[in-house]
C-alpha cells in the first residue's frame, strides 16, 4: 500500500489528467448516444461516426465564435491596451481631487500602476513555456476523452467485474446516477454562462461600457467556477466602466446586483438545483476542497466531483431512516412560496 501511495503521488499530475478526461468523457457520452438514436434515411450513426459528429459540431461553433465574436474581442484588447497608459494619469488626477487623497500616496499611483503593468508583462512572458505546457495538457486531456468515449465501456465493465455480482449490480446503478447527474450538470452549466455572457455583454452595450464584448465574453466564460469567477469579472468590468465615469460603474453593479437576484431566485433553483441537487454550502466546499488540490482544473471539476461523491454516500453511507429523512427534507427543500 506504501508503495501504491508513493507511485500515485508521483505521477499526480497524470491522474489528475486522466481524471478529468474520464469526467468529461462521462458527461459527453449521454450526448454521444443521443446521436446514435438519430435515423436519417434507415442509417443510424456508429460510436465513432456519432463521437466524429460531436466533435464536429463543436469545431463548428468554434470557427462561427472566432469568425464573428472574435475580431470585436481583439479591438477591445488593441483598444484597452492603448488606452490604458493614458487613462491612468487621467484617474490619478481625478482622486488627487479628492480629500486627504495626499495622505494615501495618490501622487505615486499612476508610476506604481504603471510598474505593475510592465510587471505583469514580464511575467506573462516568463511564464509562457509553463502556460505551453498547460496547452499540451488541454489537448492531450481532450484526446484521452476521444478514447474513453470509445473504449470507455470496455474500462467500465473491467472494472465492474472486480466485484461480486450483487455488488457489482448495485454499484452500476449508483454510478449510473451519478452519470446522469453529471451529465446534467455540464448542460446546466453551459446554460448559465450562455445566459450570463449573453445578458452582460447587452447591458453593458447599453450602458456604453467601453470593451463591452469583451467583458461580456469573460463574464459568461469565467462564470464556470461558480462565486469566484463572477465577482472577479464584475470587478473588472466596474473598473473599465469607472475610466469613463461613476455613473457607468454604478449600472455596471446594480445589473450584476439584479442579475444576481434572479439567477439565484429563479434560474439556479431550475437549472443547477434539478441537475446535481447539491446544497450551496456541498458546492462551496467542493469549490475549495478542488481548488486547493488542483489550482484551476480542480475548481472546474469540483462540482461534477461533489455529485459522484454525494450520490455514493447516499448510496452506502447515509443512513437514511424516517425521521432523519423527514428532517433534511424540511431543512434542505423549504416550500419555494413560504
Amino acid at each position: 500500500m506504501a508503495i501504491f501511495i508513493g507511485i500515485a503521488w508521483k505521477l499526480l499530475h497524470v491522474i489528475e489528467i486522466v481524471y478529468v478526461s474520464a469526467l468529461f468523457a462521462v458527461v459527453l457520452t449521454p450526448l454521444v448516444q443521443k446521436i446514435m438514436t438519430l435515423k436519417v434515411r434507415g442509417w443510424s450513426p456508429s460510436r465513432p461516426a456519432a463521437i466524429a459528429i460531436l466533435l464536429g459540431s463543436v469545431i463548428v461553433v468554434l470557427v462561427i465564435f472566432f469568425m464573428v465574436g472574435f475580431p470585436p474581442v481583439l479591438r477591445d484588447i488593441r483598444q484597452f491596451s492603448e488606452d490604458l497608459p493614458q487613462k491612468i494619469p487621467q484617474e490619478v488626477a481625478k482622486i488627487k481631487r479628492l480629500p486627504m487623497a495626499d495622505k494615501f500616496g495618490v501622487a505615486s499611483l499612476s508610476e506604481k500602476a504603471q510598474s505593475a503593468i510592465a510587471s505583469t508583462a514580464s511575467f506573462l512572458l516568463a511564464s509562457f513555456p509553463k502556460w505551453a505546457s498547460r496547452i499540451f495538457d488541454i489537448l492531450t486531456t481532450f484526446i484521452l476523452t476521444i478514447y474513453f468515449m470509445l473504449e470507455g465501456e470496455h474500462a467500465y465493465a473491467y472494472m465492474l467485474a472486480i466485484f461480486r455480482p450483487r455488488q457489482r449490480e448495485r454499484l452500476a446503478n449508483t454510478l449510473q446516477v451519478a452519470e446522469h447527474r453529471m451529465s446534467k450538470w455540464l448542460i446546466g452549466q453551459a446554460t448559465l454562462m450562455l445566459i450570463l455572457g449573453v445578458c452582460s455583454t447587452i447591458a453593458f452595450g447599453l450602458l456604453h461600457v467601453r470593451y463591452f464584448f469583451l467583458l461580456g465574453i469573460l463574464m459568461g466564460l469565467f462564470n464556470i467556477v461558480p462565486v469566484a469567477g463572477g465577482i472577479i469579472t464584475i470587478l473588472l468590468a466596474a473598473g473599465v466602466a469607472a475610466l469613463d465615469s461613476w455613473t457607468k460603474m454604478a449600472g455596471v453593479f446594480i445589473f450584476y446586483a439584479i442579475y444576481i437576484q434572479v439567477e439565484n431566485g429563479y434560474l439556479v433553483p431550475r437549472i443547477m438545483k434539478t441537475s446535481v441537487d447539491l446544497m450551496g454550502l456541498s458546492v462551496l466546499i467542493s469549490l475549495l476542497v478542488g481548488t486547493a488540490l488542483a489550482g484551476v482544473t480542480g475548481a472546474l471539476v469540483a462540482v461534477p466531483t461533489a455529485a459522484l461523491v454525494a450520490v455514493l454516500m447516499d448510496e452506502y453511507m447515509v443512513q437514511k431512516d424516517a425521521e432523519a429523512q423527514a428532517l433534511a427534507t424540511e431543512y434542505v427543500a423549504p416550500d419555494p412560496e413560504a
